[in-house]
């Protein structure tokens, strides 16, 4: 019998609002050891020229959305979507359905492989309803101020269209109370660094255990995070 089937693995969903800081972490991730499915990678896979996806496209927003090269303007097509909420959901109702057989295939991939701990990386994981298909959930986030100034300074967008990209997606309030651990990617680097590392030790532990109840998975990422929380709070008032 292979190694594989004997092995349990934790299916991670990794998300957080744009400019959260989510791409940052699934790397630390990766460099721990993760296995890293990211569906912002899997999107361009879908609309790749040649592919149904990117023909869907064409024909609802015409070839002004397409490069000279043939493929996808992504910047011609966001500054449209993002304007109008319809037209957001007609294009997640063209490219999710590709995304999630991708991303069917690569986790069961992964699980023939026995890779103990594999993370999705799903920016609108809550808005698809997709939390029960993991595991536990991490949350990347950080305040709206700060994730726009991301967006203007390191991506160089307009203020009006980053402003609408983060009114597109769900309140981060709203999806903090469903998360089983939430990083806060407000400060330095070596900050974020060090929420990862406690976030690894606890999904380490519950792989090596091969835990397979999600509560108890949750519970000691919670648990991992308040004691993170404590010392935090313990050294800023030393």
């Amino acid at each position: 019998m292979s190694t594989s089937t004997n092995r349990q693995m934790i299916l991670i969903g990794l998300t957080g609002n744009i400019a959260s800081g989510k791409s940052e972490v699934a790397k630390m991730l990766a460099e721990r050891g993760a296995t890293i499915i990211d569906a912002d990678e899997l999107a361009r896979e879908a609309v790749r020229p040649e592919t149904q996806a990117l023909r869907d496209i064409v024909k609802r927003w015409g070839t002004e959305v397409i490069k000279q090269d043939g493929s996808l303007d992504r910047e011609a097509l966001r500054r449209i979507v993002f304007a109008d909420q319809s037209e957001l959901d007609a294009l997640n109702r063209i490219v999710h359905p590709g995304v999630t057989r991708m991303r069917d295939r690569e986790v069961a991939l992964a699980k023939e492989r026995g890779d103990p701990i594999v993370v999705c990386v799903i920016p609108l994981l809550f808005e698809r309803n997709l939390v029960d298909e993991f595991d536990a959930i991490v949350l990347v986030d950080a305040p709206r101020p700060v994730r726009l100034e991301r967006l203007v300074t390191t991506r160089g967008l307009e203020e009006t269209e980053a402003m609408n990209m983060i009114a597109a997606q769900m309140p981060a309030e709203l999806k903090q109370a469903r998360a089983d651990y939430c990083i806060e990617n407000d400060g330095s680097l070596d900050d974020l660094e060090r929420d990862v590392d406690a976030l690894w030790s606890s999904l380490q532990r519950n792989s090596d255990e091969k835990v397979s109840d999600v509560r108890t998975v949750a519970s000691d990422l919670r648990a991992a995070h308040r004691d993170l929380r404590h010392v935090e709070s313990q050294v800023s008032f030393s």
